[in-house]
């Protein structure tokens, strides 16, 4: 008998048997053939069809239970639709099996093709994501790695002093002052061509010339380095705004985005000075808050805002107190004060501005007080080390503009949207 690749056929005819007695699988395979013989012309003889490769090797699955046999009779067929279904509709004119009564009914007829689409198109889209997540991605970083190494070419040398600028630099109304050739080109590899560097904490004579002419912006480090940038550069070039890295940052290494926030959050050279002359000294407020903190406060027990006791070297937190409603308003106006300063208001119990830092030198401060703080304000996120250096220096409340803290903590977190 002839047998058909299941590669090859189209078509399985599948048919339920169920046979009243117990036979084997030759004597189903032997009645397919002897019942359907010349009921359907030689054309469509099934042992012809078989010899000739159209019907492919008939497969019988049989469970015997209680004296019946029940199983599946599956058919392979590369003919056409009609023939198919013709010999499908032949197989359900078989009673008989052996010297038992039998029942045959189709199932169905599967269409093989149709399963091979479905393999087809689910493995065309897994080639696909795979092509757009690998192949893609490579050929755009080739682009801008070939776009950014153009950009970076272009650096150029400006005025007397031969400057590190970008090409830009004569043609543009506004221009960006920062700190050295890095920080140019850094700028020049996320599109900023207006960009000059300084060279050092001297402000040459280039500089100061071209402030006159240009509307200048100096973007520093977000450093103590940049702050003294920022009083040498306003005090002998005519700069409009300030913008700093992020805090811990220089330029050189920030991202596009990054680069983008901090030119959105500059400020007028005017208020970036006062914000600077504000910053005191930490050993100031060192010495300023401990010596309240020594101070005996005046009035009765009952008016103790928060009482504190020592154990093995640490302050702690006796009591919480209540959050009044001057006390929020107060948080809230503070904190509006310090939106893009980047900077922390250190408060005593009377709400009294005891100093103000950095956000940099924050937990510096906290960590070298130890005591005497009531609470922190800050432009930035509440971190686990904040609270965690809070606590331990008996600080009731750390306000911010949002949270990050997950460990529990006896301080009380409140953040600008819960305000």
């Amino acid at each position: 008998m002839g047998k058909i690749s299941p590669v090859s056929s189209k078509y399985i005819v599948h048919a339920a048997i169920q046979i009243e007695g117990t036979v084997d699988k030759p004597d189903i395979i032997g009645a397919v053939f002897g019942q359907t013989e010349g009921l359907l012309g030689e054309a469509l003889e099934l042992r012809e069809l078989q010899k000739s490769g159209r019907i492919g090797r008939i497969e019988v699955n049989t469970e015997i239970k209680a004296g019946r046999t029940d199983g599946v009779i599956m058919i392979p067929s590369s003919m056409d639709k009609a023939e198919t279904v013709i010999i499908a509709a032949a197989m359900e004119t078989i009673q008989r099996i052996g010297p038992c009564n039998a029942k045959v009914k189709i199932q169905k007829v599967e269409d093989v093709r149709t399963s091979k689409r479905v393999y087809i198109v689910q493995r065309a889209k897994e080639l696909l994501k795979s092509l757009t997540q690998d192949v893609l991605p490579d050929s755009q970083e080739i682009t801008a790695e070939v776009a950014q190494s153009i950009r970076v070419m272009e650096i150029t040398e400006y005025g007397k002093d031969r400057l590190p600028a970008g090409p830009a630099i004569a043609e543009s109304e506004e221009v960006i002052l920062v700190e050295g050739r890095a920080d140019v080109l850094n700028l020049l590899k996320h599109g900023f061509k207006n960009a000059i560097a300084i060279n050092g904490t001297s402000i040459p004579q280039t500089i100061s010339d071209l402030s006159r002419e240009k509307t200048t912006t100096l973007f520093v480090d977000g450093d103590r380095g940049g702050d003294l940038i920022i009083k040498e550069a306003t005090a002998i070039a005519e700069i409009d705004y300030v913008a700093k890295a992020p805090d811990g940052k220089e330029v050189e290494e920030i991202t596009q985005k990054e680069i983008h926030k901090a030119l959105r959050g500059r400020v007028a050279s005017e208020q970036a000075k006062q914000e600077i002359k504000d910053v005191p000294k930490r050993s100031d407020i060192i010495r300023n808050v401990r010596s309240n903190y020594s101070r005996p406060m005046m009035g009765s027990a009952s008016r103790t805002t928060m009482v504190r006791t020592r154990t093995e070297g640490e302050v702690r937190l006796a009591a919480a107190p209540a959050l009044t409603m001057e006390q929020h308003d107060k948080f809230k106006q503070m904190l509006d004060d310090l939106v893009g300063t980047r900077g922390a208001y250190i408060l005593d119990s009377k709400l009294s501005i005891l100093g103000k830092v950095p956000n940099t030198e924050l937990s510096a401060t906290i960590r070298s007080l130890n005591s005497g703080i009531f609470a922190v304000v800050f432009d930035g996120t509440a971190t686990d080390e904040v609270t965690g250096l809070a606590e331990r220096a008996g600080v009731s409340y750390v306000v911010a503009m949002d949270s990050a803290a997950n460990a529990p903590t006896r301080v009380k977190v409140l953040t600008k949207p819960a305000l």
